[in-house]
């Protein structure tokens, strides 16, 4: 009798639950909320957004990627409006992929990608540090780095002994290739650090459990009236922008990973925009394409490299999500809070794209500096102004190097001079422009030529006719084919 799942898929769903279990529950403490918020983000990633068409081999989840600005949504608005941020936001992508904007939303520049990425993870790494040694962590990126000075003071050592060795467990497991195909890092370091506090009766902080009926809050009418307030709106629109963007170029990464059927990026958005409003009814963190599960399990993007070959795959590892939090919810009770930062520690430097760095500095140097201000925009102030500050940087940076002009002068005697402007002359290069024209000798007679001008905007074009003006009789100026 043949299985109504394949056994890769069976396999892959089990693989990427055993990630997704710690990840799950420690995106949500990074993020300032319960642990069981993160496990029904996780379970909605699977049966809502897993289940819907359109999609590749990707698995939807909380991400280390929104952590920063869930957390500063939270302490600013409170718990009580997270519900109605992540639904709204689930409504915009949802319009955004009945407009089909998905293809768009991928035009992003890489270097603010990966800066905002970098930021995210720089500043996941400042916060998590503290946990490490169950000390609280300041609210702010630039006071979580300032405070690592005195920060030795504050850790508990035991506590910080069980954090470090979870990372040293992260780090080495998987060498051994044939246990990291069995049993994934995360949780065999996770499992490890619980194993040894409880049986060793070790004094450390451990996840609190309430049970998951209890942490789901719906919306209520006063949290709906909360989306007047700009601010708000503002959350909204980076919560759904940053997401998109992040699961959007997941599909694109996933899809170098296998040969099967190619991501349909309207249908994808509209799938995320589902999950997202479904986990807004209920009050639970916003997800993405787990790109952060894939990096920090070793199975990329819903267990393509654990066998996966259907959706068949994605959706059961949220059942057994939810099997694990009704059947044995008090297991996470167990956990040290010191090994889930561990685990978001190795998460946050996987975000650090240090290779995209070297590549870009060896060839694409203004890239660089994009990347750089975006990632330090965001530990200085917050996400969504880093991610605005590092478009408009990227933005600026393009037109700079796209209005490229030359001015080239042939001296025919007594014919006096032909000038030829050639290439896109914008306001940008103006100064340049200008300088060369007026170095020109003012006793001869000049033909300025501008057909080989492939734009000419309206502060160079008023610029040459001052110019021209200025000259009098000696200038006679051809037509420019562009304007």
């Amino acid at each position: 009798m043949r299985s109504v799942v394949p056994k890769d898929d069976l396999l892959a769903s089990l693989v990427v639950f055993l990630v997704a279990l710690p990840l799950c529950v420690g995106v949500a403490m990074a993020s300032g909320v319960p642990a069981e918020l993160g496990l029904v983000t996780g379970i909605v990633g699977g049966l809502v957004a897993g289940a819907l068409p359109g999609r590749s081999l990707q698995v939807s989840g909380p991400a280390a990627g929104l952590t920063v600005l869930v957390y500063e949504a939270v302490h600013r608005y409170g718990i009580e409006a997270l519900g109605v941020l992540v639904l709204a936001a689930g409504l915009v992508q949802l319009g955004l992929g009945a407009l089909r904007l998905g293809r768009w939303l991928r035009a992003v520049s890489v270097a603010v990608v990966h800066g905002m990425l970098a930021g995210i993870g720089l500043v996941l790494i400042a916060g998590q540090v503290y946990a490490l040694g169950d000390a609280t962590a300041p609210g702010d990126g630039l006071g979580k780095l300032a405070g690592l000075v005195r920060l030795p003071g504050l850790l508990d050592p035991v506590a910080l002994s069980v954090g470090g060795a979870t990372l040293v467990v992260l780090l080495l497991w998987p060498r051994w290739r044939r246990g990291a195909r069995l049993v994934p890092a995360p949780l065999v370091a996770v499992g490890l650090a619980a194993a040894v506090t409880g049986v060793f009766g070790l004094e450390v902080r451990r996840v609190e459990v309430r049970g998951l009926l209890d942490a789901v809050r719906l919306p209520e009418a006063a949290d709906v009236g909360r989306l007047a307030d700009v601010g708000v709106l503002g959350t909204v629109v980076a919560f759904a922008l940053i997401a998109s963007a992040e699961s959007l170029f997941s599909a694109a990464a996933v899809e170098r990973l296998h040969d099967g059927r190619r991501t349909d990026y309207d249908r994808e958005l509209m799938a995320q925009g589902a999950g997202n409003t479904v986990c807004g009814l209920l009050g639970a963190l916003p997800l993405t394409a787990v790109i952060v599960l894939s990096a920090a399990g070793g199975t990329p993007s819903g267990g393509v490299r654990a066998g996966a070959r259907t959706k068949a795959s994605r959706v059961l590892h949220g059942v057994w999500l939810l099997l694990f939090t009704v059947v044995v919810p008090g297991a996470l009770g167990v956990i040290p809070v010191a090994a889930l930062a561990a685990l978001l520690v190795h998460a946050g430097c996987r975000l650090v794209p240090v290779r995209e760095v070297r590549v870009l500095w060896r060839g694409h140097r203004g890239e660089v500096v994009v990347l750089a201000v975006t990632a330090v925009t965001i530990v200085a102030g917050n996400l969504f102004e880093g991610v605005l500050v590092g478009l408009a940087l990227a933005v600026a940076k393009t037109a700079w190097d796209a209005s490229h002009v030359q001015v080239e002068t042939e001296d025919r005697g007594a014919a006096g001079l032909v000038v030829r402007v050639l290439g896109h002359a914008t306001f940008l290069r103006l100064p340049k422009l200008l300088d060369a024209l007026e170095a020109l000798p003012r006793d001869r007679e000049v033909r300025l030529e501008l057909g080989g001008l492939r734009h000419l905007d309206h502060a160079c074009a008023a610029a040459l006719e001052g110019w021209a003006a200025k000259r009098g009789q000696a200038v006679m100026a051809t037509s420019s084919s562009t304007s």
